[in-house]
């Protein structure tokens, strides 16, 4: 975790409330989030946080009494396949994209994606 008092940037921050959220076993109140962090930082900003990351929609969000409960929407490998789709989604040649991408592939990660895609690749 993060040393008491220590400033964290926002996405370092995020990543480490989106870590201990994967590791929970159900949805969080920000309430518990801060006290898992250690009251670092204060609530007020582990709000704040969370309602970003539910604005990003990297987190859904349940009522829970007078407050939210925050889960991810996905786990680790969703949330990578997330961030490649989405800069395959912003460049206009899919084509030179994917081929880059397969070029640059291990003969062990090759082989994994063609067994992936099934058995006609």
């Amino acid at each position: 975790m993060t040393d008491q008092g220590r400033k964290l940037p926002n996405g370092a921050r995020e990543a480490e409330i989106l870590g201990l959220l994967q590791r929970a076993e159900g949805a969080l109140t920000p309430g518990e989030v801060a006290e898992r962090l250690g009251g670092e930082p204060a609530y007020s900003t582990v709000v704040t946080i969370l309602t970003r990351m539910h604005a990003k929609q990297l987190l859904t969000r349940t009522r829970r009494g007078r407050a939210y409960a925050y889960a991810p929407v996905t786990d680790d490998p969703g949330f990578a396949a997330r961030r490649m789709t989405s800069v395959l989604e912003e460049r206009s040649d899919r084509r030179a994209v994917l081929t880059r991408f397969a070029d640059g592939l291990s003969d062990g990660d090759a082989e994994l994606l063609r067994e992936l895609l099934g058995p006609d690749v």
